[in-house]
């Protein structure tokens, strides 16, 4: 093969990788769009009892102020959910300040109910906020992979560890989970594009668009996994320049 063909491979190979991160990052906020639905629907119906209850008492005014005020609560809580979800769509253009925080958080609501199903056991240390300069939408895609790839790892009643947290120069998220670990022959290749260990049921491509993100903005993501009885589990570590 010349150079000028293995060039223009590799430039279509960058292409083609660009358009899959891109398609990834799209069904990841309609993932999450789906789960704010669900979210949204609570006080949605609280807002039509409240109107309701209005119309019904219409002639006590101190009944009817005290049911506005309950909806302008609830109103409050639809307006700030909204908000959060529409920073998600927003990758266009430089990265800007981003609150990891609620990042976190939106990729975790992603995974909500599965998180339910299992009993998983949340542990979330997470400071008020903490802001880094990406692509909202580009960091969610990442947090959401590596929660997928815990949750599969997690039996029933397992543990998933959030740690957040400011070092001189960095940001650092640890993401843990307790669950049956990968082998030290796989967790050199997780990285991978195309390596999975899920057959049919993974493309084995989450971690490694997960990489190429996490290093477009000059961070790392590295792991360390232990396989042995009773001490079993895997700690990703994404760390961003802050």
């Amino acid at each position: 093969m010349d150079e000028n063909t293995a060039s223009e491979l590799q430039a279509k190979l960058r292409t083609a990788a660009e358009a899959l991160r891109v398609m990834e990052e799209r069904a990841t906020a309609g993932r999450l769009a789906l789960e704010i639905m669900h979210e949204i629907r609570n006080p949605l119906e609280a807002l039509g009892n409240l109107t309701y209850l209005c119309l019904q008492d219409s002639d006590q005014p101190e009944k009817v102020q005290y049911f506005m005020r309950l909806a302008q609560e609830q109103l409050e809580t639809v307006k700030r959910i909204s908000d959060h979800t529409l920073a998600f769509a927003r990758h266009s253009g430089d990265p800007r300040p981003t609150d990891l925080v609620s990042v976190t958080e939106a990729a975790l609501r992603i995974h909500l109910r599965e998180i339910r199903t299992k009993h998983v056991h949340l542990v979330k240390e997470l400071p008020g906020e903490l802001f880094v300069n990406v692509h909202s939408g580009a960091m969610l895609q990442v947090i959401s992979n590596v929660i997928v790839n815990a949750l599969d790892a997690l039996a029933l009643e397992g543990t998933l560890h959030f740690r957040l947290y400011k070092l001189p120069g960095a940001v650092q998220l640890l993401i843990a989970d307790n669950g049956h670990g990968i082998s030290m022959e796989n967790s050199g290749r997780v990285f991978e594009p195309f390596f999975t260990t899920k057959g049919e049921r993974g493309t084995g491509l989450g971690l490694a668009l997960s990489k190429d993100i996490v290093e477009s903005y000059h961070g790392t993501i590295r792991l360390r996994s232990s396989v042995q009885p009773g001490r079993s589990g895997t700690i990703f570590k994404i760390s961003l320049p802050a």
